[in-house]
């Protein structure tokens, strides 16, 4: 079986840009190496995408060329990528304010998305958000989005976006100001739960807080968790929303 000329090489690139979002994507495992479900799903994929928007290249590319088309694909996956963990950043920035103010980032568990220690409440977070982006299918847009990429920035183009670290650093800081308004709720009790204790000392000199402060400050955040956990779906709901708004000034600027 014979391919026409430029099929192999655009074929490559195809796998180029879907090998970077997905090895480095937080969502399938970042930290765990490339698996072969990794492989199967980039092969599965950069066939699907390539299909349905591939086209040769024009002409015969120099190495040197291809090299540096090698490095704008991934560039573009790596894009993909930041947006998604600038995503899962407002998550896990509420998780580890919360968990400092009850004692508890001094406990950490391995996460195995990352391959890292993270602190208890920042990973139960991570958790609570990987599952509302699943169940408000975040994943079928993100694939939708890689697709739309292919014919907004066709392989073989050496131009790149100038808006797209403009675009990765808006929703880097917008997810980080969004994480903290994630925790305020449980913050502001917190803060409350302080400022009673702080009176209580004053007003009764003899009563040892710290026998049951620590305590108070973990029993009041849980309950709290689980009083405002309705509203943690509309806040993931907010933070895709702003993401995909990312990912769409980001395509945007890849219009050619």
């Amino acid at each position: 079986m014979e391919f026409a000329p430029g099929i192999l090489p655009a074929f490559g690139l195809y796998l180029v840009r879907t090998s970077a979002l997905v090895i480095s994507a937080p969502l399938l495992g970042r930290g765990i190496g490339v698996s072969g479900y990794k492989v199967a799903l980039i092969f599965f994929l950069s066939f699907l995408l390539f299909a349905v928007t591939g086209e040769p290249l024009a002409a015969e590319t120099a190495p040197v060329q291809y090299a540096i088309l090698v490095m704008r694909e991934i560039m573009l996956g790596l894009f993909f990528s930041f947006l998604l963990q600038a995503a899962i950043l407002a998550a896990r920035v509420a998780g580890e304010i919360i968990g400092y103010e009850m004692g508890f980032n001094m406990s950490s568990v391995v996460d195995p998305v990352n391959g890292i220690s993270t602190p208890l409440v920042a990973h139960i977070y991570e958790v609570f958000f990987f599952l509302s982006f699943l169940a408000i299918d975040g994943h079928h847009w993100l694939l939708r989005a890689l697709g739309q990429s292919f014919e907004r920035a066709p392989v073989g183009s050496v131009e790149l976006s100038d808006n797209l670290l403009d675009v990765a650093l808006a929703q880097f800081s917008q997810m980080f100001a969004a994480g903290l308004t994630f925790a305020a709720p449980v913050l502001t009790l917190l803060v409350l739960v302080s400022l009673l204790m702080g009176l209580l000392t004053r007003a009764v000199p003899q009563l040892n807080v710290l026998e049951f402060g620590f305590n108070l400050r973990i029993v009041v955040a849980l309950v709290a968790m689980l009083l405002f956990a309705p509203l943690f779906q509309p806040a993931v709901d907010g933070i895709c929303e702003n993401l995909m708004n990312g990912l769409e000034a980001g395509l945007a600027g890849l219009d050619s």
